[in-house]
């Protein structure tokens, strides 16, 4: 998502090979949002994500992962380079679900992320 929203892109093919179901409509609708308000992202995040839950245990086919990331730096313009308003970026509670694919992968599924301080 951080390459995709370089340039706002929706319909990046590299999607499809993190994310699926839930997770990667989310993450579309929001690239396509800042499409259409010619909004553009720079910078990244930091995060530091830990598994913390494997189902079933002796051979997981779905991992939860948790992390307290921080987009600070990972900052929204417009298109033309101006300043976007956007909210201020911070440390934020991220969980994700991630599933094995029928092709072995490893895709994200849903995945929550809190309001800035919530960890």
């Amino acid at each position: 998502m951080v390459k995709a929203s370089e340039t706002s892109d929706w319909q990046s093919p590299e999607m499809v090979k993190y994310a699926t179901g839930d997770a990667l409509g989310v993450i579309n609708r929001s690239l396509y949002t800042d499409h259409l308000n010619g909004v553009v992202s720079k910078g990244e995040p930091t995060t530091s994500p830990k598994v913390i839950k494997e189902e079933p245990p002796d051979n997981p086919k779905t991992v939860m992962v948790s992390d307290c990331g921080d987009d600070t730096h990972w900052v929204k313009y417009k298109k033309d380079g101006s300043p976007f308003n956007d909210s201020p970026g911070g440390r934020r509670s991220i969980t994700a679900e991630v599933k094995k694919q029928a092709d072995g992968s490893w895709r994200v599924t849903r995945f929550a992320v809190e309001g800035v301080g919530s960890c």
